[in-house]
């Protein structure tokens, strides 16, 4: 990532700590149509952009099977503009949270496959070796500016990433900077949170003065942190990108790739992992009892303004733009982000930074299929159209040297993990990426997670699962 268009959001130190070696996830929901509308601005491109576009088109057609929900609109519409541009068929299927794995592998099984499916890691590349088409001479892979970020496996290049994401603490700054303003207040500025202690302790002072805080912002506080879910919707963010800094930090103690990762792990850290859950579920409004009931919506209680601090990424920033439809009063302008403090290394940590985004094209399809889908994934990171709609409506950073200075990132977020670096601190990798069996990992650990959270259960059994499942998952992937 040493090219201008990414430098802007990350730089060459924070690539290099991360790559020592990624919302989520998402029953179909939605699906392409032919005779979906094309956009306004794809009617009004001129006739010869559209002639070049289906010169290169082929005969076949195209299946994305989407990663991200909340990018689902607009690859809808990107994809109705390529077809009326080329006339060729893309149909776009958009996995439920959690549910990715499980529909790719249904959709694999059908006589009409996706011909593009996303992937997060190498142990993915070895689930799904039969289907993996070799992209090194692709059109994306060529123009991707770090070779790092694409996938190898069995002598291919497997997949190639298709952004560049990170996660931590979103919140709302607004909110945050009257509360030190306050008398009596545990910081008197934002700056002053450096470290799981203090952030712990503001955390507690917010939530227990809630109605204070209203009454003298003007706010509708109901808790400081937004409810930690663990439904299938929710849990990945814990599952995942909180268990990955446990990861990360075991990973390094152990001198080991940090995305790789190795095949035993002893939970070194995951007091650390206690300390912040306990602060999340006990700095909230929402009923510990019932956190997976799948009743809670963290993402609209950060934007109606009734939680401060909220677990998440960079890929969220669009769903507060300040024209957003979501019918949120919080807008970008309210929010900012902050590192997940462990309690390790607080005073050298960033933000988590990193991608479980692969674009993988599927061996299986027919050449015609292969062909037009290579021609597409071109046009969506070279065109205005698949450029504007990457940058402006998904949000995300995109990791191609077509992406100009025009089409640079705007994302807020992803803003902060650059600044963070530039100020000497170290990226923490996405070592969840390394997770065994990932979705059967993760339920295994989720289950006892719930247990201590919802109903007392032992702290032990947490720890229990999180080590002797990872070592069975991993020998068990190995095997195959």
């Amino acid at each position: 990532m040493k090219k201008k268009i990414v430098s802007v959001l990350l730089c060459a130190t924070m690539i290099s700590s991360m790559l020592a070696g990624c919302g989520s996830d998402s029953a179909a929901t939605t699906e392409g149509t032919d005779d979906a509308a094309a956009t306004e601005e794809s009617a009004d491109a001129p006739a010869e952009e559209s002639a070049d576009a289906s010169a290169g088109a082929g005969t076949g057609s195209v299946y994305l099977l989407n990663f991200k929900p909340e990018s689902d609109g607009a690859w809808q519409d990107l994809a109705a503009t390529y077809t009326d541009q080329t006339g060729v068929e893309v149909t776009v299927v958009t996995a439920a949270d959690g549910q990715y794995k499980t529909t790719l592998q249904s959709e694999l099984a059908k006589s009409e496959a996706p011909t593009i499916f996303n992937i997060g890691s190498t142990a993915d590349c070895a689930e799904y070796a039969n289907y993996i088409y070799d992209l090194k001479d692709s059109y994306i892979y060529d123009h991707l500016t770090d070779k790092s970020l694409a996938l190898e496996y069995d002598g291919k290049v497997a997949a190639v990433a298709n952004c560049y994401e990170c996660y931590g603490i979103i919140y709302n700054k607004t909110i945050l900077e009257g509360y030190c303003g306050m008398e009596g207040a545990v910081v008197s500025s934002v700056d002053d949170i450096k470290d799981f202690e203090t952030l712990n302790a503001v955390a507690t002072d917010i939530n227990n003065r809630v109605d204070e805080i209203n009454e003298a912002l003007g706010t509708n506080l109901t808790g400081a942190f937004a409810s930690a879910g663990l439904d299938s919707g929710s849990n990945w963010r814990f599952s995942g990108h909180l268990a990955g800094l446990a990861l990360y930090y075991e990973f390094k103690d152990a001198g080991c790739d940090l995305i790789a990762g190795q095949g035993t792990v002893t939970g070194k850290y995951l007091d650390n992992f206690k300390n912040v859950w306990d602060m999340y579920v006990n700095t909230s409004s929402a009923d510990k009892a019932t956190l997976d009931s799948g009743a809670y919506n963290a993402e609209q209680e950060l934007g109606l303004g009734e939680a401060v601090f909220y677990q998440n990424g960079d890929w969220e920033y669009s769903a507060f733009a300040v024209d957003n439809e979501n019918g949120y009063t919080v807008t970008t302008d309210d929010l900012s982000m902050m590192p997940i403090y462990f309690g390790v290394d607080d005073a050298n940590e960033g933000l988590a930074v990193g991608t479980e985004n692969h674009w993988a094209v599927n061996a299986q399809a027919s050449q015609e299929d292969i062909d037009s889908t290579l021609a597409f994934l071109e046009w969506v990171i070279s065109s205005d159209e698949g450029r504007d709609a990457i940058t402006n409506q998904m949000g995300l950073s995109a990791p191609f040297d077509t992406f100009t200075d025009e089409y640079a990132s705007k994302n807020g977020f992803a803003a902060m993990a650059n600044e963070y670096a530039a100020q000497g601190k170290t990226s923490v990798a996405w070592s969840f990426n390394a997770t065994p069996a990932v979705d059967d990992w993760r339920a295994d650990f989720i289950a006892p997670l719930t247990e201590y959270t919802e109903r007392d259960g032992s702290w032990d059994d947490v720890k229990t699962a999180f080590v002797d499942q990872w070592a069975y998952y991993w020998e068990l992937s190995n095997e195959q």
